[in-house]
């Protein structure tokens, strides 16, 4: 037998054992990533900690519960509209770790304006399931669904999220379903990792396990999801907001609770009236950037900077609170628009 026939039938077993020990290596890296690049444990960081201390919390309503498609009973709580009948609704998402009660405030300036306001625990915080869990990519979005299936709030009405819960309101409103809502109220949004509105973990507040992110990111594009429950965020809570929030997400609640991967896409396709709002001072986010990060999406959502406001104040400062109902009132048909 010729040399070169030895060769050719040796060349497909040199071929197989290195691609075998290149999948060795890369299942390696892999493991290592998911079993040792998860998030560390940030300090705790007084601007967000602190000021939901003194929020008054008199008259809070009760939790109520609606059912989930998959029959979990998931909180939420309703205000009532000052005024008698309601000028329409909003529906308020919290911030990341947060719950409905961070929302109370907010809640209380719109229904003193004649909205019905509605506060809902996301899935994995409050009182709405098992904390820092969600069972698949896009529950959040079902029960979002849900929620306005079974509890109907009045038209027209407006999703308000803050911070992560902006983000998650950015995701749903560049969604097929984005037409269950008349319009969008994003408060300071999570946008992404790498768009210019980002600071280095949120100026403190989160610590994130990027390589066990990364890890489970191509192993959930290879159709594996048994591990999407392993913890890749944490949060920088001090020991008495630990006992009442969310201290960590699993891969698929931080996966879900944000826009999509593709950021300026998922701007791109919101066709409902949105605006946003942000404050100048804000500490987790760098506030100049998102009239940029709107533009650059080709979407022409006003952008309204709050000056001497911080992240927290956004949803706790009467200035605030007066500029996002009058930002909601705004996108309203004007039959919907009356003084409270």
């Amino acid at each position: 037998m010729s040399g070169a026939r030895r060769s050719a039938r040796r060349w497909p077993r040199i071929v197989a054992r290195q691609l075998a020990i290149a999948l060795a290596i890369g299942g390696a890296a892999l493991a290592a990533a998911i079993a040792f690049g998860g998030p560390g444990e940030p300090q705790p960081m007084a601007s967000v900690n602190q000021p939901f201390r003194a929020m008054d919390l008199s008259g809070l309503p009760a939790p109520s519960r609606f059912e989930a498609r998959d029959g979990a009973a998931l909180a939420y709580r309703a205000y009532a509209p000052a005024g008698g009948a309601p000028r329409g609704s909003v529906v308020l998402v919290h911030g990341s770790s947060a719950s409905s009660l961070s929302m109370r405030a907010l809640a209380r300036a719109f229904a003193d304006a004649g909205f019905a306001a509605y506060a809902p625990d996301l899935r994995g915080h409050g009182d709405s399931g098992t904390r820092g869990q969600i069972a698949y990519i896009g529950q959040l979005e079902d029960d979002l669904d849900d929620f306005l299936r079974r509890v109907a709030p009045p038209a027209p009405a407006t999703l308000v999220g803050f911070s992560a819960g902006g983000g998650f309101a950015i995701r749903f409103a560049g969604s097929e379903r984005q037409d269950r809502f008349a319009g969008y109220l994003f408060l300071s949004p999570f946008i992404s990792q790498d768009a210019p509105t980002y600071r280095r973990g949120a100026g403190g507040w989160v610590e994130v396990g990027v390589p066990r992110i990364v890890a489970l990111t191509v192993l959930d594009r290879l159709g594996v999801r048994a591990l999407h429950g392993l913890p890749v965020t944490r949060f920088a809570l001090d020991e008495q907001a630990r006992a009442l929030l969310t201290p960590s997400y699993s891969f698929a609640l931080a996966t879900n609770f944000r826009p999509q991967a593709d950021y300026r896409a998922n701007l791109r396709a919101i066709r409902q009236p949105a605006r946003l709002i942000a404050g100048s001072a804000d500490e987790a986010f760098v506030a100049q950037a998102f009239e940029t990060v709107v533009r650059d999406a080709g979407q022409a959502i006003p952008v309204q900077l709050l000056p001497q406001v911080g992240h927290a104040g956004l949803i706790l400062q009467p200035p605030a609170l007066a500029a996002a109902v009058a930002a909601v009132t705004a996108m309203q048909p004007p039959d919907a628009r009356r003084a409270p």
